[in-house]
């Protein structure tokens, strides 16, 4: 056992016992780490409010002997709960990216730098800084740009250009969730759709991260990616997010 420092985003809390909590948290350098926050629901609790989903933390925890470990302190960096609460359409698309990591993490303990990063940078996008200069971006954008960049990382990509199946170069017009992207003609499956070309130029914006392109497009096409992204990811979580269905779409 032994103690150790690092940075997270807290993505659940769930009650133990009368007064605390088992806190899951995607750190920098440890991955998803779950640890018991003693204390934290009684009102004179020293890091009660630090260790909230939505809040970037500076943690420092005890290493336990089983799965949990023990959070001895907490310090807040940024609370984006806050900026998030009072918009459904941002709160929603935040719990999305929330889930999503903690789903995409399987192995506790296993270091992921990048997602940390993706889910730090699309909580900025969902809740700027009250005064900055930060571009407002759709929360529905800015939730399939994470979700396409995090299967990215995963290794779940969706082919956007050569056929997913024999490589064949495109563009093409199908697309089949099953087989990984768009297929060519002769690899088409029964029931693959038929994006429309400017979908698949939004997909390809979102992961590249081309933010003129992806704000320019309109709400019928942003609702096709919606779904084709959507699909994408639940078919390899295989079984569906919980919160994806409160998303609010404009």
């Amino acid at each position: 056992m032994a103690l150790y420092r690092d940075e997270g985003v807290v993505l659940r809390v769930q009650k133990l016992g009368e007064a605390d909590r088992i806190v899951t948290v995607l750190t920098r350098t440890h991955g998803r780490v779950r640890a018991v926050a003693k204390g934290v629901r009684r009102t004179r609790s020293r890091f009660g409010a630090s260790v909230e989903p939505f809040s970037h933390v500076d943690l420092q925890l005890w290493e336990g002997r089983g799965s949990l470990d023990t959070v001895t302190q907490a310090e807040s960096l940024t609370a984006y709960g806050d900026r998030l609460v009072g918009d459904y359409a941002r709160y929603t698309a935040g719990t999305a990216v929330l889930e999503t990591a903690e789903r995409l993490t399987a192995e506790e303990r296993e270091p992921s730098l990048r997602l940390f990063l993706l889910v730090i940078g699309a909580l900025r996008a969902l809740a700027p800084p009250a005064g900055s200069d930060a571009v407002e971006r759709d929360p529905g954008l800015v939730l399939d740009a994470f979700l396409l960049r995090a299967m990215s990382v995963a290794g779940y990509a969706p082919a956007l250009d050569d056929c997913a199946r024999c490589g064949t170069p495109g563009p093409h017009r199908a697309f089949s969730v099953p087989a990984g992207g768009t297929v060519c003609p002769a690899c088409r499956p029964a029931g693959a759709a038929s994006p429309s070309p400017a979908a698949l130029v939004l997909m390809g914006d979102l992961l590249s991260g081309a933010w003129d392109g992806a704000e320019a497009t309109g709400g019928p096409v942003r609702r096709e990616v919606n779904g084709l992204v959507s699909a994408h990811l639940q078919w390899h979580l295989e079984r569906g997010l919980r919160s994806l269905p409160l998303v609010e779409r404009t």
